[in-house]
């Protein structure tokens, strides 16, 4: 079957990929579309890095095991149409469209959709699902938008982690597709005051089109002048962010770190133990947290049409990938194999 993998930093184009066979429990799906993560674009460029922290924090209980010169697929924001069921498993009948966590359960244990030299992702004509993780597709809701429910409860994780009330203002650092997530859950939230910050113009937009009462450039004035916030969301993941806001921030504010920085970097704590700030780091979502994503976007409380901004075959991955580093060309990217 036709796939799109990771060599040698690059996404190439295949042809020859042996079609994947449902195991019990088990479910063989044709992906309908599959969203570019920013996770998959720094893995192109940082896969070595990135596999060593993540081992480091596994520790003992095991890890990433990634070979970075074999092919490496990825793609775990899906859609996909339910082919067939594996030996002895009842799921939905074939053609119901699904989303699902991008968890694999096999006689091997738990293995995340993520990156692999093995288990297809999303940039796949087919791949396999978890039978007990699928969740129909509500509403008659197009498929392309629900292949957004993964990034969305990314960002409602992080607003749950926050416990912000309706009446808390809120500041969104980053108006990437996590930041823009944060802002979709918040409106949902019914948060009354919701400023969003980035250099893009066009990033700026897409966060006032999101729910964003307010969109700042910093480069000409600075987010915490436009607001008193509360709760001040991270969604940059770059060096001396965390430390800035920590020396802006409010006292008695909250700070939730949102955004994945994989570099070394270095906070000055007086300024948070001074001004009593918490500091609360958010990462991933739970089931309920999915679900409810997938439900807030079929019943029209989240449009997330204005995240995407293209949509390319199997053959036009590598090509997104270059797109996707200027914010001012695209935002969300689908691949629709």
């Amino acid at each position: 079957m036709r796939a799109a993998a990771l060599r040698g930093g690059r996404m190439v184009y295949r042809d020859d990929v042996p079609d994947p066979i449902p195991g019990p429990g088990q479910v063989l799906v044709a992906v309908r579309a599959c969203g570019i993560c920013g996770s998959d674009l720094h893995f192109a460029a940082h896969g070595g890095k990135v596999l060593e922290m993540t081992n480091q924090v596994a520790g003992a209980s095991g890890g990433m095991h990634v070979d970075l010169d074999r092919d490496i697929f990825m793609g775990h924001e899906f859609s996909a149409e339910v082919l067939e069921a594996g030996p002895d498993t009842d799921t939905h009948p074939p053609g119901t469209l699904v989303t699902s966590l991008p968890v694999l359960l096999s006689d091997k244990g738990v293995e995340p959709i993520v990156y692999s030299n093995t288990t297809v992702g999303g940039y796949a004509e087919r791949m396999l699902l978890s039978a007990p993780l699928l969740l129909p597709i509500p509403n008659g809701l197009d498929y392309k938008r629900a292949a957004l429910t993964e990034p969305m409860a990314v960002g409602l994780h992080a607003v749950n982690k926050s416990n912000i009330t309706v009446d808390e203002a809120a500041l969104v650092l980053g108006c990437g597709p996590i930041g823009i997530a944060i802002i979709a859950a918040l409106k949902v939230r019914g948060v009354e005051n919701i400023v969003a910050a980035d250099f893009s113009p066009k990033r700026r937009e897409i966060a006032a089109a999101m729910g964003a009462h307010l969109a700042v450039d910093p480069a000409q004035s600075s987010p915490f002048d436009a607001v008193k916030a509360t709760v001040i969301f991270e969604a940059v993941g770059v060096p001396g962010v965390i430390n800035d806001v920590l020396r802006k921030a409010r006292r008695n504010s909250r700070l939730v770190v949102a955004g994945v920085c994989m570099e070394p970097d270095t906070i000055h704590p007086f300024f948070a133990t001074a001004k009593e700030i918490s500091l609360q780091f958010s990462l991933a979502y739970d089931m309920d947290e999915f679900s409810a994503s997938l439900r807030a976007i079929a019943e029209g409380d989240i449009d997330v049409s204005p995240l995407i901004t293209g949509e390319v075959g199997l053959d036009g991955v590598g090509a997104a990938f270059d797109d996707l580093t200027d914010p001012e060309r695209h935002c969300k990217i689908l691949v629709t194999p």
